[in-house]
């Protein structure tokens, strides 16, 4: 089952509305804060959405948010699966990246996910290559 983001949920978040439990703020200047303004969150979402049935049934699938954010950090950092999840657990900038709203003490998923994120991602990336140019 997938939950398409309402237009709120799809906005990017502010550095500066970021939650933080220890006080402070986001830099702005951070490179995950400003990659995370280059990438096309709307876009990838609409196509992410897209691959799932209409159902109610079942657990709710992960965003792309989380997902495409989990592998770009993944990618960049030369991370392990576990250790991906694990940086992201330690990093509210990492968190931030992947689209959380404030900064949480436990996995935003479990790190078997990011097989399915890899797959998911080729099987995307395969599809729009053997696509007709416009």
């Amino acid at each position: 089952m997938y939950e398409f983001l309402s237009h709120r949920e799809n906005q990017l978040l502010l550095p500066d509305d970021f939650f933080l439990p220890f006080g402070g703020k986001l830099s702005k200047e951070n490179r995950w804060v400003k990659l995370a303004r280059l990438v096309p969150w709307a876009h990838a979402e609409k196509k992410y959405a897209k691959s799932f049935r209409k159902s109610f049934r079942g657990q709710k699938a992960v965003s792309i948010r989380v997902a495409l954010g989990a592998l770009i950090i993944q990618e960049r950092l030369q991370l392990s699966d576990r250790e991906t999840v694990q940086q992201i657990v330690e990093n509210p900038y990492l968190q931030y990246f992947i689209g959380l709203e404030g900064y949480q003490d436990h996995p935003p998923f479990h790190p078997s996910l990011m097989t399915h994120f890899r797959k998911f991602s080729a099987k995307s990336t395969r599809s729009s290559r053997s696509r007709p140019p416009n």
